[in-house]
């Protein structure tokens, strides 16, 4: 080695010292610049999905920034629908390299953003409130609660702490349903509307709740918030909620457990009668999720899926009367009592 060389190599080694630090430095950045989502709830076909979006091997735009890297497994023993599913989802989630915690408390530790996917909506309360007090957004997957005090109870322990939320079904974001909403013609030019959807019990939910808000979901969509009262027919293969709006208009929703079950919707407009509400699957959703995540997106307005519960039990009472048309705010005031004890009694 010539004595050029020889000086030369100090050199050569420090700027490939450089370069390697650059790199390494580099790599890093982009990995810590990627926010890490947790997911509560392992017992429901939508943690997949949601998954497998977030998690895609060559994901791109809001995706490529956002992983789902830890979860807590939950599950629920008294829906077999919840206690069948755990074991298998939670080893699906290890298979993709996500980690597997044991607690809500010990997740939020990890991540910086939720989705609460529990199947139970019983569940939603206690596990939300840690992922509140430690301000991480959260997107709740449907139904909200298991009851209109425990829907309540959440939106004034979000309040409480500041927290950033929304809560939605799929079926809002479909690009036949969602132009109701945002494009402003179409939204001014509704003037009434019915939609349907399955609508299959659980014993530990209200009835609809369970499944039926999805077809709720899509009517409130279509038609905003402003419901003044319910009445309902319930029979063993339909149910139908008849709702009346502050403003005159009147919306109905049809649940469907006998003959063919779909979802759909027909909107009765200034200048034509349109029928559409096909389901686009969970992509929009979750689209939504991650702009929401990344506070590109306001979410789903808190007061109109308050709405749409206390539509629900509303029309829970009315059975209860034998079709009698009950007021949402009569059934809000009494939920909202229960919801303060529930607050009171989880916050100890």
């Amino acid at each position: 080695m010539t004595m050029r060389n020889i000086l030369r190599r100090p050199a050569l080694l420090a700027i490939a010292a450089l370069s390697s630090f650059a790199f390494t430095s580099s790599a890093y950045s982009q990995s810590a610049a990627v926010m890490k989502i947790g997911v509560i709830g392992l017992d429901t076909s939508h943690a997949g999905a949601f998954a497998n979006i977030f998690n895609a091997e060559n994901a791109t735009g809001d995706f490529a920034q956002q992983q789902i890297t830890h979860a807590f497994p939950g599950g629920s023993d008294d829906i077999e629908s919840s206690r069948t599913r755990v074991e298998g989802y939670t080893e699906s989630f290890r298979k993709k390299g996500i980690v597997i915690v044991d607690s809500v408390e010990e997740l939020v530790k990890e991540v910086d953003a939720v989705i609460l996917h529990s199947l139970d909506g019983r569940k939603h309360l206690p596990q939300v409130i840690p992922v509140f007090k430690a301000k991480k957004p959260v997107f709740i997957d449907k139904p909200l609660a298991g009851t209109l005090a425990e829907a309540i109870a959440i939106k004034m322990v979000a309040e409480k702490y500041g927290a950033r939320w929304f809560t939605s079904s799929s079926l809002r974001f479909s690009a036949g349903t969602i132009q109701y909403r945002e494009d402003e013609a179409k939204r001014k030019s509704v003037r009434g509307a019915i939609a349907w959807s399955p609508c299959s019990l659980e014993k530990t939910h209200p009835d609809l709740y369970w499944y039926g808000v999805h077809g709720v979901e899509t009517l409130f969509t279509v038609m905003g918030k402003g419901c003044k009262q319910v009445s309902r027919v319930s029979l063993e293969g339909t149910d139908v909620a008849l709702g009346t709006w502050s403003d005159g208009r009147v919306g109905e929703f049809r649940g469907i457990r006998d003959g063919k079950a779909d979802y759909g919707f027909v909107v009765f407009g200034q200048q034509a009668i349109e029928q559409g509400g096909k389901y686009d699957g969970y992509a929009p959703l979750v689209d939504r999720v991650a702009k929401f995540f990344k506070g590109e997106y306001a979410g789903v307005d808190i007061d109109e899926s308050i709405e749409m519960f206390t539509f629900m039990e509303a029309a829970d009472e009315s059975k209860r009367q034998g079709g009698k048309p009950v007021l949402l705010a009569e059934v809000f005031e009494k939920a909202k009592v229960e919801a303060a004890k529930l607050v009171e009694q989880h916050l100890k």
